[in-house]
């Protein structure tokens, strides 16, 4: 062989490996239902781009905002299809496959953000989480704070009793149902993508939402008063799909937990922030904040609302409650 073919042979082996390389960077998707402007997506993207320097371009991650690729209850869907890679969701569609999981939103078992963060840590969600991932496959790897779900209404409410028949928007979900209906709410379910017109038109007259997301969605544009109800310290779940989970190494594994973890933490720091700011900032617009007596709604819902019949167990909510 002259050397002459032996360099052509050559050359055309590097192009054959380049492409070979092209080929082999895996493409995933990566699915959630909140805005562009909301640390749910910019953190998203900075795990995706994290995740494609820490794999020497191996993975790219394209991230879907603003129900893209379907609503919420759609890509957790996708999520066992294997149409989508990563979403990030609620213990409340969680435990549409795993009910004990949705304890987590039972009204006040959360005393605030960090109360919240420290369960994540704990003993109790390991238990819980391993719950889910065994009856799915999916994988929990991160937990984020989504911030603490207030009222909004055009009613003025002080009390759980100023709720009765108010026509309120809660998401299809059993637990969010718990506080509104124990106050004697109607609850309608409505699309989260809808919820801004529903309030302009009068379809329903209150909503349900942490601070962040009644200023991103601007729903204080459609309603009168801001309700501190504090009623859900809400979180979202990081997710990896049985099949993609099943195709990493334990080496990628790895570093997609400890990424999708970092973004979480990064998130959490931006919502409490944001949250800290937004009550002087609704009043500077001329929002009504106003203040309740948090302990008449909890009150309330423990008297009228049942572990059992969301499927919770009492023990789990005791195990949370009791954490430090």
């Amino acid at each position: 062989m002259t050397f002459r073919l032996k360099a052509v042979l050559g050359a055309t082996a590097l192009v054959l490996a380049s492409a070979f390389a092209a080929q082999a960077e895996t493409v995933l998707k990566w699915a959630h239902v909140y805005e562009t402007s909301e640390p749910f997506h910019t953190e998203s993207v900075w795990a995706a781009e994290e995740i494609a320097k820490r794999t020497d371009g191996r993975y790219k991650i394209e991230v879907f905002p603003a129900s893209q690729l379907g609503k919420e209850a759609d890509i957790n869907q996708g999520l066992k299809l294997g149409t989508v890679d990563i979403i990030i969701s609620g213990s409340s569609f969680a435990a549409r496959d795993y009910k004990p999981i949705g304890v987590t939103y039972f009204p006040y078992i959360f005393r605030d953000p960090s109360h919240l963060i420290a369960y994540t840590k704990s003993d109790v969600f390991k238990r819980l989480a391993k719950g889910y991932e065994d009856k799915t496959g999916n994988v929990i790897t991160a937990v984020s704070y989504y911030g603490t779900r207030q009222t909004t209404s055009n009613k003025p409410i002080e009390k759980c009793a100023d709720m009765a028949g108010l026509k309120i928007r809660v998401p299809d979900v059993p637990a969010y149902l718990a506080m509104p209906r124990a106050c004697g709410a109607n609850t309608t379910p409505i699309a989260f993508a809808e919820v801004y017109l529903a309030l302009q038109n009068g379809t329903v007259e209150a909503q349900e939402n942490p601070l962040t997301t009644i200023e991103a969605k601007k729903f204080f544009e459609v309603q009168k008063n801001i309700i501190l109800t504090g009623h859900i310290v809400d979180h979202l779940n990081t997710l990896i799909s049985k099949s993609r989970w099943a195709s990493l190494s334990e080496e990628d594994r790895k570093i997609f937990v400890e990424v999708m973890q970092e973004a979480a933490a990064r998130t959490t720091k931006i919502i409490e922030e944001r949250e800290a700011a937004l009550v002087d900032d609704f009043k500077e617009r001329g929002i009504n904040v106003v203040e309740v007596d948090k302990a008449d709604f909890e009150k309330t819902v423990l008297e009228k609302v049942t572990f059992e019949e969301f499927g919770y167990d009492k023990a789990d909510w005791e195990a949370i409650r009791a954490i430090k």
